[in-house]
């Protein structure tokens, strides 16, 4: 396995170039911040920005408990990856990763003022301390379960120089951490109702919502409701497809992870027939 390292300080723009960076060098895998990315894909890991506190943050990056250790090893020994890229804020901090997570020494460093210009650095410098983003190296929707709850902007990148010299396109997804001084930000559950409510009135099938209870948890958010459906509809293909569009739409108008939707029909109702 070919051990590669992306170094340079916090919010000049690494996770941003992650992959520009991996594909000039061939390099199929990237480690940052506890996550284990391949091709704009998360496959193993948890983000260490959901850490509450930056000491947490570093402590999960380098992976320093056991069981986030373990899990990455397992994850690396399974995947069996001929090259990865490693990013840190130092050489050090690269270093320990490496060594904790049992790979080969790092042959190769590519530091961040190889890749972008002082004012590009000074530029994402200012983002994350003005507005308090990070970047991801992965799409949206592949980082929504791990910050569900959190602010996340899609970011396409295009670049004319890649691997072999293809066109390189990727997306990445900005995010606030829980310790930015900027705050969370929350979503009261009258706001699913209204969704709910407002796609059942759309939905030739529901005759109304009759009750909803939401529930939050760490991975997303638990939505139970009982409906009233109209006779002579499929019951069971009614609810289905009111089930997959109000998971859709909720996680589009929100971003929040839906972890399970559950929709019982309580009675039916007979439409009045015109004279």
């Amino acid at each position: 396995m070919r051990v590669y390292a992306f170094v340079g300080p916090s919010g000049t723009g690494k996770s941003y170039r992650a992959q520009m960076v991996a594909g000039e060098n061939n390099i199929e895998y990237i480690i940052d911040d506890g996550l284990l990315v391949n091709e704009n894909e998360v496959v193993a890991g948890t983000s260490a920005k959901k850490a509450p506190t930056k000491i947490e943050t570093v402590r999960h990056a380098i992976f320093i408990e056991e069981k986030e250790k373990n899990e990455m090893k397992e994850a690396i020994k399974r995947l069996n990856p001929e090259s990865i890229l490693i990013l840190g804020t130092s050489d050090g901090m690269v270093e320990k990763i490496a060594e904790n997570l049992g790979l080969p020494k790092i042959e190769k460093t590519v530091y961040i003022q190889d890749v972008a210009t002082e004012k590009e650095m000074k530029t994402a410098r200012n983002i994350r301390v003005t507005e308090g983003k990070h970047v991801i190296p992965v799409p949206t929707f592949e980082i929504k379960k791990q910050f569900s709850g959190f602010i996340l902007d899609p970011l396409q990148i295009f670049k004319s120089k890649g691997s072999g010299n293809k066109p390189y396109i990727s997306e990445k997804s900005i995010i606030r951490p829980t310790f930015s001084y900027l705050g969370n930000f929350t979503i009261a559950d009258t706001v699913f109702r209204q969704i709910i409510e407002y796609l059942a009135k759309k939905d030739s099938g529901i005759a109304r919502v009759i009750r909803t209870r939401v529930e939050s948890y760490e991975d997303g958010t638990s939505i139970y409701m009982e409906v009233v459906v109209v006779y002579g509809v499929n019951v069971i293909d009614c609810l289905n497809n009111f089930k997959e569009k109000s998971i859709k739409e909720i996680e589009r108008l929100t971003t929040m992870n839906i972890e399970s939707i559950k929709v019982i029909a309580k009675s039916i109702e007979v439409p009045e027939k015109n004279n």
